[in-house]
């Protein structure tokens, strides 16, 4: 999972920093504004920010990381929470319509994906016990396969909104935006249910690290000074490490099923086993 965590890390870390640097929370992940008129903004974006510098820092290293996955969890259920604010305030101002309701729901399962991780990364290191392990998992499961369920539905239900986000160079704009819509479904799907959820979480990286190259870093040499552009392509960074830690932890979980009581380990040919 060393790959995973580095993204995930990083991808926190750098959130804060961005947090410090504009003295302001961002609004496309942190909407503190769904709160109401909330004093001493720029000093509580700060103190967030050195929060989730030390969080993602921590996380980095094997003697911290239990710190580090906890205090990364508490300050995405922060955030998650300001996103359950904004259900009240959008259906109140636009209504009950399905593009404001998964618009929400939207920036809530983008926080909720970054604690999925958080869970498995505690459990693998503080706790040797199977229960516990297995009801992390489960929930690790949810929190990581319904989010892609919840951006592909947006997706489809806004394809000219993502169609805009293609590059320019791309052609059939419409096409990549239903294209990203079912693939986020599928893997969301494939996460829940369990069926090849280890390809599906790996595919879904990969998914992500294309938009980062493609969709989130370009716009940071056009609009330098926006915040929302570079929280952006660090969100996506940590969503990268999400999905690489879930696979990996389940691709380590099925090899050691694989090993018997008296140690043996069951090579790809069923018929061999070598002690």
């Amino acid at each position: 999972m060393k790959v995973g965590i580095w993204f995930y890390g990083l991808g926190t870390a750098l959130a804060g920093i961005l947090d410090i640097a504009w003295r302001a929370f961002d609004a496309s992940h942190q909407p503190i504004k769904s709160l109401g008129n909330v004093p001493d903004q720029n000093v509580l974006a700060c103190v967030a920010g050195v929060w989730l510098v030390a969080a993602g820092l921590a996380v980095l290293w094997r003697r911290s990381a239990r710190f580090g996955v906890a205090a990364s969890a508490a300050a995405y259920l922060t955030f998650a929470a300001f996103w359950l604010c904004r259900y009240y305030a959008g259906i109140h101002a636009l209504g009950w319509r399905i593009d404001v309701i998964l618009g929400v729901s939207f920036g809530l399962a983008q926080q909720l994906m970054l604690v999925a991780p958080a869970a498995i990364i505690y459990v693998s290191i503080a706790s040797t016990d199977s229960l516990l392990d297995a009801r992390a998992t489960l929930a690790a499961r949810w929190m990581l396969g319904l989010p892609p369920i919840v951006f592909g539905l947006l997706h489809l239900v806004g394809i000219h909104v993502f169609a805009r986000i293609v590059p320019r160079w791309i052609p059939f704009g419409d096409f990549w935006a239903v294209l990203t819509g079912i693939a986020f479904l599928l893997a969301g799907v494939a996460i829940c249910s369990g069926i090849k959820d280890v390809l599906a979480a790996r595919l879904l990286a990969l998914m992500l690290l294309l938009f980062e190259g493609l969709v989130e870093v370009p716009p940071i040499f056009i609009r330098l000074h926006n915040q929302a552009t570079w929280g952006a392509a660090v969100y996506n960074l940590a969503a990268i490490g999400a999905c690489w830690i879930f696979a990996e932890f389940l691709a380590s979980r099925a090899d050691r099923e694989r090993i018997d009581p008296a140690g043996n380990i069951a090579m790809s040919r069923p018929d061999r086993v070598i002690a």
